[in-house]
């Protein structure tokens, strides 16, 4: 395991680099909730990105992909973050959806979605956490029942990203009210216009509403709709939150490191005195060890790149790399605070780097909630990678 790019690699990672200097000013500048005009402006440069072939880099090619190695993707990541640039719009569909239909798709949902999750034409969503289960995926109550050639589906969704500007769900619901409650699930994927559909935003702390709920309410859907087989739902659904805390979390580690070095300008840089925070020894030592915890990441990331590059499928490792992310975001973020003092609450485009320290500082706090508490992902750990007894 390397962390250095070999010649490949590093000529993919120059290829990228000159074509984001040729066109990152086709980027909207994403600090805080999009207004339309922004999503619009989104949508447009993920065309660009899937026309120039960066969307779906690992995605097969009879997929519409193109069938490179994660190690390339990883590079693309870095790159688009390192020059504070968005990745693609689609992001649920891209890093979840669209892998998952890629694994267990049949051959006309994967003609039927694939083109549309690559251009950003389709907007996808989640639907799997609920008011009364959260992260335990498997007490999911919606129910779908089958009448004729129709699935019927009622029921609530909670925690849903993109879900207010969503064209299509991937939903687990309960088709086998009678089996195990993990043995009763289903995958299906839910036109988000149909009649009974309604999404109702949640503002955060930030202020935006980014996450939402998604009722459904005697919502039909074609028998076809079913992703995998009838019961199968817990096994898809595993193959989605594999991809969203391996391959998304790539993304999120790229994120992490352009975080880092930006915190690190911060402390370098002069007050009006002339002195530095990085003259601060508290501040200085804090730093440091989130330097390390950092780059401890990439090499947890690099075991995960090999892994997904020698099996094409994630492992429960992905976890591991989630869990000490989200965690270290925090810490980073409230180093930036005590960096800055006062200024790092300032929100607002006007305030300080457009007021991303002080929406960053807010955003962090879900994320040792969101894909699955730390208390919920401490247990996979312990089960799944360590192999100990289960919980419960």
């Amino acid at each position: 395991m390397k962390l250095e790019d070999d010649p490949e690699i590093a000529r993919f990672r120059g290829e990228v680099r000159a074509w984001l200097a040729e066109h990152g000013d086709l980027a909207p500048l994403v600090a805080a909730e999009p207004s339309e005009d922004e999503v619009a402006r989104w949508r447009a440069w993920s065309r660009a990105i899937a026309g120039a072939g960066y969307a779906g880099i690992t995605w097969p090619e009879d997929a519409g992909g193109r069938g490179l190695t994660y190690a390339h993707l990883e590079a693309w990541q870095s790159e688009c973050a390192g020059a504070g640039l968005p990745d693609h719009f689609g992001l649920i569909g891209m890093d979840m959806a669209g892998p998952t239909i890629v694994d267990w798709g049949t051959a006309e949902q994967r003609a039927r979605f694939l083109p549309g999750i690559l251009s950003a034409a389709e907007i996808w969503c989640q639907g799997f956490s609920e008011p009364g289960s959260g992260s335990d995926l498997a007490g999911a109550r919606t129910r779908a029942v089958l009448d004729g050639d129709e699935w019927v589906i009622d029921g609530q969704k909670v925690w849903s990203s993109f879900a207010q500007w969503a064209d299509w769900c991937i939903l687990v619901a309960r088709t086998e009210p009678d089996a195990p409650k993990h043995q009763g699930l289903s995958v299906l994927l839910v036109d988000m216009s149909l009649p009974g559909v309604e999404v109702r935003p949640l503002p955060q702390i930030t202020g935006d509403p980014e996450f939402n709920e998604i009722f459904f309410s005697g919502v039909r859907i074609p028998r076809a709709s079913m992703l995998g087989n009838r019961g199968d739902g817990w096994k898809v659904a595993l193959t989605t939150l594999d991809y969203e805390r391996s391959t998304h979390g790539i993304a999120l580690s790229a994120h992490l490191m352009a975080e880092l070095e930006g915190v690190g300008r911060l402390l370098r840089a002069p007050r009006p005195d002339g002195a530095r925070a990085a003259d601060d020894p508290d501040l200085r030592d804090r730093y440091t060890a989130l330097w390390v915890k950092c780059h401890a990441l990439r090499f947890t990331n690099a075991r995960i790149i090999n892994q997904l590059d020698r099996t094409g499928r994630p492992g429960p490792e992905g976890t591991i790399a989630k869990l000490h992310w989200s965690e270290v975001n925090q810490q980073l973020a409230a180093l930036a605070r005590d960096v800055l003092g006062l200024p790092a609450l300032v929100s607002g485009r006007d305030a300080l780097d457009a007021g991303h320290w002080s929406y960053h500082l807010l955003r962090t706090r879900g994320n040792t909630i969101e894909a699955g508490t730390s208390e919920i992902l401490r247990n996979i750990i312990a089960e799944r990678v360590l192999g100990l007894p289960r919980a419960r």
